[in-house]
């Protein structure tokens, strides 16, 4: 599996994830159960691989350069 997704990516993922879990935890809201889908961004931040990045052919990881770019 190709990574995809950056360092600064990764953070913004965790943090959004964290507030949506911390939702769901510490809400009293009846749509708190929502929240639980703050596990998706912290597994693909995790992972380093977003399918929907793959999927539409998009990157956030820096460009390499050198001989290693090219093969």
């Amino acid at each position: 599996m190709k990574t995809n997704v950056g360092k600064i990516d990764r953070a913004l993922r965790v943090l959004f994830g964290l507030a949506l879990l911390a939702f769901a935890f510490f809400s009293g809201h009846p749509y708190a159960w929502i929240g639980y889908i703050g596990i998706v961004p912290i597994l693909t931040a995790i992972i380093g691989n977003c399918p929907l990045y793959s999927l539409f052919g998009i990157s956030s990881c820096p460009i390499k350069t050198g001989s290693r770019a090219m093969r």
